[in-house]
């Protein structure tokens, strides 16, 4: 096995080979997946500049959107770089131990997303049926603390992913099928039994996904039932308004992430290999690229950001 310790089938490095028969095309993949990358770089970037920078939006709901921004970007740096040099100059190999590091922020920093999202639910559950009490419920204290728990949580349940792969027998070879390590792309080249590592990957999917949508699902469920309440019907519109930011956010993540969890277990066989691995990588691009546009177009505050410090910045070269 090239590259490997034959005492402990312990490949010293994978092979990613991109995305399985179109490598004649990876130079037009990689066009796409770099202008998203830019995009997500540009937009998230500038969103924590701005946030950090305009007292107006010195809030919960921008301190949690920073958040998610910081979340993204460094999601999609982990994986793009590398993808990029996969496509443009044919650099495949992976040390084991780099893949392993991959493999974990890659699903921790996901985990991380879907926490963040649902402390954006319960933000706008705050906002929406405690109104009075908005500022002393969300302090900086427990933004803090809510933001350090959803780490903790995804760090402790991604940690294992890396000595359940690190155990298996690599007497296959070490030839990914992917752009990235994912846990199952990796315990799929191993020739051991990876049950264990299906059985806890489905369980950390259950206990992190499932948890928050259940609590982004009761959230807006409570949300609903106060908006329906209110007499003024300009009132309603303006509540719904706060919320459709984040509604269309919880739609660009959940939906290629559970396609990607299914058809990982359940659909190999249906759905050919290329398209399943550009998906999983819409999944992690997805998210970072269209979260600052849905949020600087949905959200009046931010627009309003956006151009005070465009006009002040003219003004800067203008006195100069």
């Amino acid at each position: 096995m090239s590259g490997a310790n034959i005492s402990s089938l312990t490949p010293g490095f994978f092979i990613l080979n991109g995305v399985p028969g179109l490598e004649t095309v990876h130079i037009w993949i990689s066009l796409p997946f770099c202008f998203m990358y830019i995009i997500a770089l540009v937009g998230n970037c500038g969103l924590i500049y701005l946030i950090s920078h305009e007292e107006a939006l010195h809030r919960p709901m921008y301190y949690f959107l920073a958040l998610l921004s910081f979340t993204d970007v460094t999601l999609c740096t982990t994986t793009v770089p590398n993808m990029l040099c996969i496509f443009w100059f044919n650099l495949k190999e992976i040390d084991f131990n780099a893949c392993l590091a991959q493999m974990f922020f890659v699903h921790m920093l996901t985990g991380m997303e879907s926490g963040v999202l649902m402390l954006m639910a319960l933000d706008r559950y705050v906002a929406i049926c405690y109104p009075l009490r908005y500022a002393s419920i969300l302090t900086s204290a427990v933004i803090a603390k809510a933001g350090l728990a959803t780490l903790l949580r995804g760090v402790m349940l991604i940690f294992p992913f890396t000595f359940l792969t690190k155990r298996l027998p690599y007497c296959r070879g070490n030839f990914i099928p992917h752009t990235y390590c994912d846990h199952m792309s990796v315990a799929k080249v191993s020739c051991g039994k990876v049950k264990v590592n299906a059985i806890y990957g489905l369980l950390a999917a259950l206990l992190i996904g499932g948890f928050d949508i259940f609590c982004i699902s009761m959230s807006y469920t409570m949300i609903l039932r106060a908006v329906v309440s209110l007499s003024s019907a300009d009132a309603r519109q303006k509540a719904f308004s706060t919320c459709t930011s984040h509604i269309c956010a919880i739609v660009i993540t959940y939906v290629p992430a559970l396609f990607t969890i299914f058809t990982h277990r359940f659909g190999e066989k249906i759905i050919p290999p290329h398209v399943h691995i550009i998906i999983a990588n819409l999944y992690l691009m997805l998210p970072p690229t269209l979260n600052p546009v849905v949020y600087g177009v949905k959200t009046k505050q931010i627009r309003e950001a956006v151009i005070k410090l465009l006009f002040k910045e003219k003004d800067i070269l203008a006195v100069k």
